[in-house]
C-alpha cells in the first residue's frame, strides 16, 4: 500500500466498523455471512489490507449498504 493512499483505507475500515457495529454484528459474524476469515476483517477495519471488489460487494450485501456508502469518508 502506497504511503499517500493509508488514510483512505484507514476511513474505508473505520466504515466498515460503523456499519458492522450498526447491523450489530459482531468481526467473526461479520466474517462469516461474508465467508471471509475474521482476521481479514481486523485487517480491513485497522485499514491494513486491500479488498477486492468481490469482498467490497459481499460486505454490503451483508451490511445492507450500497458501495457508495462504504466509500462515503467523513472528515
Amino acid at each position: 500500500m502506497k504511503k499517500e493512499y493509508e488514510k483512505y483505507y484507514e476511513q474505508f475500515g473505520l466504515n466498515v466498523v460503523y456499519y458492522r457495529k450498526r447491523q450489530r454484528l459482531t468481526q467473526l459474524q461479520l466474517a462469516e455471512l461474508a465467508d471471509v476469515d475474521r482476521s481479514h476483517i481486523s485487517a480491513i477495519e485497522l485499514g491494513k489490507v486491500g479488498v477486492s471488489f468481490d469482498v467490497i460487494f459481499k460486505l454490503c450485501e451483508v451490511l445492507q449498504i450500497t458501495p457508495k456508502e462504504l466509500f462515503d469518508f467523513r472528515d
